[in-house]
């Protein structure tokens, strides 16, 4: 029986390995959307299609950088010219500084020796009148009169290394910046204690106080009289040296000032004088105050 002739079958092209992948396939063959493509093409063909620098944009960079230079060019003129005038009227207001500070001091020393001559005058003047004796104790207690007697002697400094202080220390509220400071505020303390212990005269670095003195401060500085003070502040009390000296340091003033020592170093120092020297205080004007006569009338 004859066998039938083998089927033979027809030989096929392989698929494509990216058959599957049709869609990103078409992404990488067109990668530039049709549209954009030919507005490329229109710009090509007009000579738009790069970017190069025309001529008008040429001109105004160039029209730029010279207004630029200009603006420089006229600035450092102008400081040149104006420099020489600038150096020139502050040397003016350095020399006139200085000699309205020279007339200050001069007008000064000429009111200090005119207040000299009226307390001369007004003590003489009660010698004449008899009143010698209580003219010398109002003098005295006025601060009109230089004293001279036993007392004490304190001295107040600021502390060694007097730091700036923070975080909220109350003796930071009053403008000074370093807690290690003496202020205005310790030395009424100190002034007022010395008074309540038995002193008859207190000066501060040779400024006599009166009644009517104040003790303020302007900035860093610590004023008497409106006339500032340098530390280290020597205070001077006149009175029964012993007995001044050790109310004062048992005091609720002298435990303020040694309680100063202990939290923040302020310096201070106490001694006992055989004879202190005051000078006088400017002379007190009255200008309403009218004494009282034996028969009540002025």
């Amino acid at each position: 029986m004859p066998q039938p002739p083998p089927v033979r079958s027809t030989p096929t092209r392989p698929p494509r390995p990216d058959a599957s992948m049709s869609l990103l396939t078409n992404v990488m063959d067109h990668s530039l959307d049709d549209g954009y493509a030919e507005a490329a093409a229109r710009k090509r063909a007009d000579g738009t299609g790069g970017m190069p620098k025309t001529l008008r944009a040429k001109l105004g960079l160039a029209a730029g950088l010279v207004l630029a230079a200009l603006v420089v060019t006229v600035g450092a003129a102008q400081a040149r010219v104006a420099a020489p005038v600038v150096a020139k009227e502050r040397e003016e207001l350095i020399d006139r500084i200085d000699r309205e500070t020279e007339a200050a001091d001069k007008l000064e020393g000429t009111v200090d020796t005119l207040r000299d001559d009226v307390s001369r005058r007004q003590r003489e003047a009660l010698r004449e009148t008899g009143g010698s004796a209580q003219a010398e104790l109002v003098g005295i207690l006025s601060g009109a009169t230089a004293v001279h007697g036993p007392g004490a002697k304190l001295v107040v400094n600021d502390a060694k290394e007097a730091t700036s202080g923070g975080d909220g220390d109350p003796r930071e509220t009053s403008g000074f910046s370093d807690t290690g400071r003496v202020r205005d505020r310790d030395m009424q303390r100190v002034v007022n204690g010395l008074w309540e212990s038995g002193a008859e005269a207190v000066s501060i670095n040779g400024q006599r106080l009166t009644a009517l003195s104040a003790i303020r401060a302007a900035g860093d500085a610590i004023l008497v009289d409106n006339k500032p003070l340098v530390p280290p502040y020597t205070v001077l009390a006149v009175g029964d040296g012993e007995r001044l000296s050790t109310r004062f340091q048992n005091s609720a003033d002298g435990l303020y000032l040694h309680a100063l020592q202990e939290s923040y170093g302020i310096r201070t120092s106490i001694s006992v004088e055989n004879d202190l020297r005051l000078p006088a205080a400017p002379s007190v004007i009255v200008r309403t105050a009218q004494p009282i006569t034996e028969k009540g009338t002025t």
